[in-house]
């Protein structure tokens, strides 16, 4: 598996790409997402000649309306469901062992080279940047074997799409186009947005919280739920993991963090509340009413003395003052209960 490291939601998409793979035969498969007209993603598309194959593959986001206007078309548009019918790469690709090394044991290692120009503007008169020579990953299908199956799996953005990829004025400027702004909060956003969607869909009630507004960004940061890989690795997991489903509750003021085997079987929240459960510690929260003054947002100004780089070049900071914070280390079985009361079962 080929990831980006600016993605963490790919994460969550990850384990089914693998199982499609595994079912269709794919010597490649890339993870996409719908896309919109316009965006700065490239497009999985099926490039065909006038005589040979076609290649399923990805086409960059700068080269796409040239070529589809090429063909006659009406350029990089979007059909009637809003989003351009080219699904959107997101630069996870799962890739067959086999046909991967006859691939490298053929090519060297070597991949087709382009040049990549990033213009300034539309007159297309000048560089944003210098313009380099590079070969992409995602044209593998080029170096495989002409019977080679070559697919996508298509998820929805808010599962599996949360690059962090821009600096704040290019985010800024792409949020005013309607575009995801690819920046450092709005890929935090993302993830908790997605947390929180993952809880709906197993009957769980979680408010949305009012927008905040940082750097000149709007962003969808409230409630804060972190749910680590050792809470829930998979969709199925997860479900198990929130086996209260109705019976769990979580206002759009709270902040809920959870990491490890945790089992969620009734909890009201409005405030904030940790779970850190190391390896071996199994806790079940069940008839839990947890009220607190809860965590907060608050702006800092990018590079502020005392504050982590990686924090401060987001614009603001999540304050953790008070709430609920269980940290649970000895091995056994544990409960949560009443407004955070631990007993070992």
């Amino acid at each position: 598996v080929f990831f980006q490291d600016t993605n963490v939601l790919a994460f969550k998409a990850i384990p089914a790409a693998l199982g499609v793979s595994e079912r269709l035969g794919l010597a490649m498969n890339s993870l996409a997402v719908p896309r919109a007209a316009g965006e700065a993603a490239g497009a999985i598309c099926r490039l065909q000649p006038p005589a040979g194959d076609g290649l399923v593959m990805n086409v960059e986001y700068n080269q796409l309306d040239a070529l589809l206007r090429s063909t006659g078309g009406a350029g990089d548009e979007a059909d009637g469901s809003g989003y351009s019918p080219y699904p959107g790469n997101v630069n996870t690709l799962v890739v067959a062992l086999g046909p991967y090394a006859d691939a490298l044991a053929a090519s060297g290692g070597a991949m087709p080279e382009f040049v990549n120009p990033k213009y300034a503007d539309a007159s297309r008169s000048g560089f944003k940047k210098p313009t380099r020579l590079e070969c992409m990953m995602q044209e593998l299908p080029k170096l495989l074997p002409a019977h080679a199956t070559v697919g996508f799996t298509q998820f929805e953005r808010w599962f599996s799409f949360s690059p962090v990829k821009n600096a704040i004025g290019d985010a800024v400027a792409q949020a005013a186009k309607g575009n995801y702004a690819a920046s450092p909060g709005a890929g935090e956003a993302a993830v908790y947005e997605a947390n929180a969607a993952l809880l709906r869909l197993a009957g769980a009630t979680v408010e949305a919280g009012a927008p905040s507004s940082f750097l000149g960004l709007t962003l969808g940061l409230s409630p804060p739920i972190s749910l680590s890989p050792r809470f829930a690795l998979t969709t199925d997991e997860l479900m198990r993991r929130v086996s209260g489903g109705a019976a769990v509750r979580i206002s759009a003021a709270s902040a809920l963090e959870l990491d490890g085997d945790i089992e969620l079987s009734s909890l009201d929240l409005d405030g904030a509340l940790s779970i850190r459960a190391s390896p071996g510690v199994s806790v079940v929260v069940r008839g839990a009413t947890v009220r607190n003054a809860g965590w907060c947002w608050e702006s800092v100004e990018p590079g502020a003395a005392g504050m982590p780089a990686g924090v401060s070049i987001r614009g603001y900071a999540l304050r953790k003052e008070g709430g609920v914070q269980i940290e649970l280390q000895e091995p056994g079985r544990y409960e949560v209960s009443g407004g955070g009361v631990v007993t070992r079962l």
